[in-house]
């Protein structure tokens, strides 16, 4: 049997280009979502909250009632107020993105979106505030996953967006970032996100999702070093197109390429490589690198990498400072993905 031999592509070459209309046709779920549904969320029988929440956000997708239970002349149960948007609370690894999925399969709707709180930002940062909204106005259903606390100035931007969109018809359904080892997880992570989007505070329903913490232990975990034979022979056995860069060649090339167009970089690839890897120390560069990391992952690739071990690829100060959230979750995505 003669293996097919792997093409070697050099992200740092690619500049990509994307119309607003092909930033919008991108906000769909990541692929392993494809075939997310109510019925395929596996709930846990030890957390109650996550059959109510599966149920209620069925209701809220497909605009059910609640079955009414008794006799022919019972009383219907009394339903909560209705509202333009949810909001799921809850730590990582309870399912939040798949049942934020299925919201978005079962809302029967042409134009409808998904997307992560970083992709909407980019999206409003490449094409301008207004022409965003217009792109936007009479979508049934945006589904913002991972809907970020720590930049006021974005969460303004995006609260503005979201409240000119409701008074339009629109229906929404986050998701927040908060990090599995954070203080207080699960009791304030709704007041947080309510009190920074105070202005569209009352749009919201909450519903809380307990489980146990999957994603807790790819941060226990190490990422996958290799050596410079390693790496060839990983890159090598690949197939398909694999990509092949500098640590350094590629953090300098996300600078120059807006975030919205990472997903493009990564086009047709079977896997990423990166050479030399080392610890970064310009905020900037940290955070175009999670939103490259994000976009790896929502992709499935898997990572082969030499030099530092990207766990310790954002330094201590790094993960002291605000942006410690964003940081954590790219950490546990760097480190599946070097295992993948």
């Amino acid at each position: 049997m003669t293996s097919t031999a792997t093409e070697i592509v050099h992200l740092a070459d690619r500049h990509p280009q994307l119309s607003g209309e092909e930033m919008l046709a991108s906000l769909v779920p990541p692929r392993q979502f494809d075939d997310a549904t109510f019925a395929s969320y596996r709930v846990d029988p030890d957390y109650p909250s996550q059959q109510e929440a599966k149920e209620e956000l069925e209701r809220f997708a497909t605009g059910a009632q609640p079955a009414r239970r008794g006799g022919l002349f019972s009383r219907r149960p009394k339903l909560p107020e209705t509202k333009p948007g949810v909001y799921l609370d809850g730590g990582f690894g309870v399912g939040k993105t798949h049942l934020l999925a299925a919201i978005y399969h079962a809302v029967p709707a042409r134009r409808k979106h998904f997307g992560s709180f970083i992709e909407y930002t980019a999206l409003v940062g490449a094409l301008g505030y207004k022409n965003t909204v217009e792109l936007l106005r009479g979508s049934a259903l945006l589904c913002i996953d991972e809907f970020e606390l720590d930049d006021p100035g974005d969460t303004m931007v995006m609260t503005r967006l979201l409240g000119e969109l409701v008074a339009s018809g629109t229906r929404l359904a986050a998701t927040s970032n908060t990090p599995p080892n954070a203080l207080g997880e699960g009791r304030f992570a709704a007041q947080d996100f309510l009190r920074e989007i105070h202005a569209m505070s009352d749009s919201f329903r909450t519903l809380r999702i307990d489980g146990v913490d999957f994603r807790q232990r790819s941060l226990d975990g190490h990422a996958v070093v290799l050596d410079d034979a390693e790496y060839d022979a990983a890159l090598a056995d690949a197939g398909g197109s694999a990509s092949d860069d500098g640590f350094d060649a590629l953090i300098s090339h996300l600078a120059r390429v807006h975030p919205s167009r990472y997903i493009r970089l990564i086009d047709g690839l079977s896997a990423v490589g990166l050479r030399d890897v080392r610890q970064l120390t310009d905020q900037s560069e940290a955070l175009r690198f999670v939103a490259f990391v994000d976009r790896v992952y929502d992709a499935e690739l898997p990572i082969r990498a030499t030099g530092a071990p990207l766990e310790d690829v954002f330094g201590a100060d790094m993960l002291a400072g605000g942006y410690r959230k964003k940081y954590l979750r790219a950490i546990s995505r760097l480190v599946a993905s070097t295992h993948a």
